[in-house]
């Protein structure tokens, strides 16, 4: 099982790569951003209440590539969903705990330390809980979006307490 994920991690790593902007696109574009510098802001409504995202490179919205990194709280949950291009994830702090499937059942989540690195291919349903607050590194193809296996989970379906 740890040999296909490496075959896939591989795979995916060298698509994402093979679709970067050449060195000559980023001539006088040199960015760095520090920890503390990091611009994080509420995450995006597809996302639920809770988490701060913060966009590090290109646009989620837009087609190229981009990287974004999402800080979870603790006792945060992402429900079931698939996403429609193969999602790179590294743990950057703190831990998260990644199950496959469209049904969430925390008996069988991998638990995924700082440091870990995970793909997920186009179209797997997968989940993630996390015990303690977490910042991940989500690299990826736009235009990113997130599909709940559960349309009730998806929090742009939530009905917000005052219009109930």
């Amino acid at each position: 099982m740890r040999r296909a994920h490496a075959i896939i991690a591989a795979a995916g790593v060298a698509a994402l790569l093979s679709a970067a902007p050449s060195g000559a696109d980023h001539v006088g574009t040199h960015k760095v951003l520090l920890p503390g510098d990091i611009p994080f802001t509420a995450a995006p409504p597809s996302l639920p209440a809770g988490a701060e995202a913060a966009i590090l490179y290109g646009d989620p919205a837009k087609d190229g590539i981009f990287v974004m990194r999402l800080k979870a709280p603790a006792g945060y949950r992402i429900p079931p969903h698939t996403h429609p291009k193969a999602e790179v994830v590294s743990i950057v702090s703190g831990r998260m705990r990644l199950g496959l499937g469209p049904a969430a059942d925390r008996a069988s989540v991998e638990e995924l330390p700082a440091g870990a690195f995970s793909i997920m291919p186009p179209g797997v349903a997968h989940y993630a809980f996390f015990d303690t607050e977490t910042v991940l590194q989500i690299d990826a193809m736009g235009p990113w979006s997130i599909d709940y296996v559960n349309p009730k989970d998806d929090p742009r379906n939530q009905i917000a307490p005052a219009q109930r």
